[in-house]
């Protein structure tokens, strides 16, 4: 098919975009906007930065010859610097198709619908009283999870050796960071049950139990008091008396022996965090709520399922609702 016909069927594509619509790029995942639609070149504009670019009919020639050359599949790497813009305009086309997770562009038979779109869009009344019914939380365990959920459908968890070191150090650092904040979101969330709960009886929520129960913590009186009351007792001190690890280390240090010479040891390998880009997690992140909000598209939809019933289980942990009344303490 010659690239007149293609060429015109995409500037009508982009000029029935809605004024705020939002693309992002496959790779760098840069947010921009179309701001003029003209005969040989259509102009963006940036977000983050506001400069403006034109994205010239010829290019979007030779990236189409170069899909064609290629069987019909592109791969995304082997676009020339700053042309990542062409790509996500060019996916708009009903005719082509990005593949975020295998870092494609293609050219298919089958009209296709942009997945990198963000605009508004109407909504059904019921699902704008839904929506004005729902304020998404201001917790970093959120953020974290949303995230990490994107990466795992990115990449398979069930096949990490196949997975590229990059992607192995993104999960790790998200899996991370939701362990901790789930744990400190955890902890407010007993402190606010322990004064709901009565002893030995369970209260029921929608995915699960709880009840109170209680632990004991001992710790040592100070050491003569308790060398007194047990030598009083018939139990000798050399009996009781042990080896203090933290005297033993200062013995250590004015002395020349070695760390072997008194103590087991063994090393074992590990992985540790050793920094967080949060800048990067924080526009990522925000591109995700924008597709999940805004867009059309029926993969996006299913997405924004998913995060809906996380929402919903957030607001589960937040807002406790026993099964069984529970009556206020005494």
């Amino acid at each position: 098919m010659p690239f007149t016909a293609s060429w015109r069927t995409l500037l009508d594509e982009c000029e029935e975009l809605a004024a705020d619509a939002t693309l992002i790029t496959p790779l760098s995942e840069t947010r921009f906007r179309l701001t003029d639609v003209q005969e040989h070149r259509i102009i963006i504009e940036f977000a983050d930065s506001g400069d403006s670019q034109p994205l010239q009919r010829e290019q979007f020639e030779t990236l189409a010859d170069r899909i064609t050359d290629a069987g019909g599949t592109f791969d995304l790497q082997r676009l020339p610097p700053n042309a990542e813009p062409y790509a996500a305009v060019l996916s708009l086309h009903p005719r082509y198709e990005i593949n975020d997770r295998a870092g494609t562009l293609t050219e298919t038979d089958e009209p296709t619908t942009s997945q990198l779109i963000k605009g508004t869009s109407p909504q059904p009344a019921a699902d704008q009283d839904d929506a004005a019914d729902r304020t998404e939380p201001d917790l970093d365990v959120y953020a974290d999870m949303l995230l990490l959920i994107d990466a795992l459908e990115r990449h398979d968890p069930t096949a990490l050796e196949d997975c590229e070191t990059p992607a192995l150090i993104n999960l790790y650092t998200l899996l991370s960071d939701v362990q901790r904040n789930a744990g400190d979101l955890r902890q407010a969330v007993r402190e606010v049950l322990l004064g709901r709960l009565h002893h030995d009886q369970p209260v029921h929520g929608q995915y699960g139990s709880v009840q109170r129960t209680s632990r004991r913590n001992r710790s040592l009186k100070d050491d003569d008091e308790v060398l007194d009351v047990l030598e009083d007792a018939g139990i000798p001190r050399e009996r009781i008396l042990a080896v203090d690890r933290e005297k033993v280390d200062e013995a250590l240090d004015v002395t020349e022996l070695s760390e072997s010479a008194v103590y087991e040891i063994e090393e074992s390998e590990y992985v540790r965090k050793a920094d967080v880009d949060e800048e990067r997690k924080e526009t990522r992140l925000q591109g995700l709520k924008d597709q999940l909000a805004l867009s059309d598209d029926p993969d996006a939809e299913e997405l924004r399922q998913e995060v809906d019933e996380l929402e919903q289980r957030i607001e589960e942990l937040t807002e406790f609702t026993p099964g069984t009344e529970v009556g206020s303490r005494s």
